[in-house]
């Protein structure tokens, strides 16, 4: 998202502050739920035998023995070390063992910084209680505080019962004020509100973000969270939207109402029931305090949370079953592991790759810990799956190499068999792809699905756009996504800054449910960033001439050129004009930041929608049904 450009938005924070709820102190929940052997006391890594494996020194775990002033004190050091560490190389998990944590007189309150991972080892979200909060805040520059830069880290599979210390002040309640890369999975929150927004200091721009598999009881405050995409959860109140709030699967979720309305609030894009989902792999540790990893079953036409009968579908596997790859490991060695049938578990670090992690059975699982950063070093790819099912990818950033690598996650092969089957189809969860910023990197494209019925969850791709190695000639990449297979599903799809057409979808019978895009700050002029055709700029995605069939939801792309020249996209959204009448719904387009931004979105879709340039800067331009 655009994070140099710290006033490119006149968003109108919404003033919804609830009062401050006095939080119930929650108690562990009863049943299934593998309490541990004996604790590791915050230890980093853990292991004590293969059940218990060693995770390394960037994994910390804590267990119910120890006090939340100690906890807190771990937690704050890394957060300290994370808060403002944006590009840097270090990597971390903290990991709860099932139990009780903090108390109404001694709540457990810590920050979240980049690159934190922090996560329950229960079975269900009720395993891990935490009476107090975890909180990501706004960044502050000087006096302008935002959350627009706060990627890449997450929270996940446990309880925030919230209690706050007497202090709290503006900050009682659960803040999760985050941008991409940043989600939170199977969590439910309990006694007082949750706010994906930091309103305690101004001015509060945020650009997230994904929930899925959670609960909240209490109201989720939108505020000034530009898009948000919500699926499989269940809420209570959600207070507002700003530019496409999304929900699917989502028990509680306002109605549709899209664009904004006096009548009905919004703007709101709501899907009853989502298609076709897979929740994410997760670690966690039976009731002998042995670790294995519960992989979710597919669902059909869902909604709400997988956990709420206390039973969720699915299957577990032994830690026993997994090679557990440190950041020392070499492809060669990590490849030798898949090869023999093992699973792959990345303890979080930075791994250098001279060939890709190459998949060739079905049913693997790669989970990475703490945002496991995988970076071609030869203009190889870091990912490619062969022709196979039941594929999980989850909880892995790709950064580009050195080299520019034709392609960074390989789904399939090009004319392969395509067979990711519909009752075992490969999934990429949280699966985060950056072009520069940490350093100069190069990928023509960075995810290529060629496997029919590949379901993405979570994806960004991002050229960036402030950080090391940034310019038109060197973080050089065409497109964030090719998708060739059929039947393909996406959710909470990030795509941002590529420099041509930024998402390309060839297959048929795709389904898309939320999509954020910014087109390219840095096309020098409209010369560097015309088509061959002659059409000015390039779309934020393009459905192939020849699809047939395709449905996208809840769909925007937005503007900025900041060379200070006149560079026009001819449409934010191009697509076969054969498609079947409302195939795709709920698209917008906005001009960002009026003091610095130039050119423009010509039309939303097609020639159709009008235009969003400086005469109506910050204002969604909207196409409601097409064709």
């Amino acid at each position: 998202m655009a994070l140099t450009r710290m006033l490119r938005l006149s968003v109108l924070v919404v003033a919804v502050l609830a009062a401050t709820l006095v939080a119930p102190v929650a108690n562990a929940a009863t049943g299934d739920r593998g309490w541990g052997g004996g604790g590791h006391g915050g230890s980093s890594g853990g292991g004590s035998g293969p059940w218990q494996p060693d995770l390394g020194p960037n994994v910390t775990i804590f267990d119910p023995s120890m006090s939340a002033a100690e906890i807190e004190a771990a937690a704050t050091a890394v957060f300290n070390k994370q808060k403002s560490n944006e590009f840097a190389a270090d990597r971390f998990a903290l990991l709860f063992e099932p139990g009780t944590y903090g108390s109404a007189t001694e709540p457990l309150n810590f920050e979240v910084g980049y690159y934190t991972s922090v996560a329950g080892l229960g079975r269900l979200p009720g395993d891990v209680i935490i009476n107090g909060t975890i909180n990501v805040h706004n960044q502050c520059y000087g006096d302008h505080c935002i959350a627009l830069n706060n990627f890449w880290r997450s929270l996940s599979n446990l309880t925030i019962a919230v209690t706050d210390k007497p202090t709290a002040g503006c900050y009682a309640g659960e803040f999760w004020a985050v941008s991409q890369a940043a989600p939170m999975r199977r969590v439910h929150v309990t006694g007082g509100q949750t706010t994906l927004m930091d309103y305690c200091t101004n001015p509060s721009f945020a650009s997230g973000g994904f929930i899925a598999d959670s609960k909240f009881d209490g109201t989720v405050i939108n505020g000034s969270q530009q898009q948000w995409m919500t699926r499989n959860s269940t809420v209570s109140t959600w207070t507002n939207g700003v530019w496409n709030q999304v929900f699917s699967g989502v028990e509680g979720a306002p109605a549709t109402c899209f664009p904004a309305a006096t009548a009905c609030g919004g703007p709101y894009t709501t899907v009853a029931k989502s298609p076709v989902t897979k929740e994410s792999p997760f670690l966690y540790q039976d009731d002998r305090g042995r670790y294995r990893v519960f992989v979710p079953a597919v669902q059909r036409n869902s909604s709400g949370t997988t956990w709420a009968s206390g039973n969720p579908k699915g299957s577990s596997q032994s830690i026993e079953n997994f090679y557990v790859a440190r950041p020392g490991d070499d492809a060669r060695t990590i490849n030798a592991a898949l090869a023999r049938g093992k699973q792959l578990l990345l303890t979080p670090g930075v791994y250098q790759l001279d060939r890709p992690i190459t998949v060739t059975r079905p049913n693997t699982l790669i989970l990475g810990l703490g945002y496991a950063t995988l970076i071609p070093q030869n203009g190889n790819a870091a990912i490619t799956i062969g022709d196979v099912p039941g594929v999980d990818v989850a909880g892995v950033t790709i950064d580009a190499g050195p080299v520019n690598s034709p392609v960074l996650v390989q789904v399939g092969t090009p004319g392969g068999q395509c067979s990711s089957s519909r009752g075992n189809p490969t999934v990429l969860h949280d699966v985060f792809v950056r072009i520069g910023g940490a350093a100069a990197g190069r990928a023509t494209t960075s995810i290529v699905v060629n496997s029919d019925n590949t379901i993405l969850d979570n994806i960004w791709a991002w050229r960036a756009d402030h950080g090391n190695g940034v310019g038109w000639t060197v973080n050089t990449a065409d497109t964030g996504l090719i998708v060739n297979g059929d039947n393909v599903t996406a959710y909470g799809l990030f795509v941002e800054h590529y420099q041509k057409t930024e998402t390309i979808w060839n297959g048929d019978n795709g389904r898309v449910v939320f999509y954020q895009n910014e087109l390219p700050y840095d096309p020098p002029n409209q010369a560097a960033w015309t088509q061959p055709s002659g059409e000015l700029g390039y779309p934020a995605r393009k459905v192939a001439d020849g699809v047939r069939s395709f449905s996208g939801t809840g769909m925007g792309s937005y503007s900025f050129f900041n060379q200070g020249v006149d560079v026009y996209a001819a449409n934010a959204f191009e697509v076969p004009t054969g498609l079947k009448a409302g195939s795709l719904t709920n698209l917008l387009t906005i001009f960002l930041d009026p003091a610095n931004g130039k050119g423009g979105i010509q039309n939303v879709i097609n020639g159709v929608g009008g235009s969003s340039t400086i005469a109506n800067p910050d204002v969604p331009v909207t196409v409601v049904s097409y064709p």
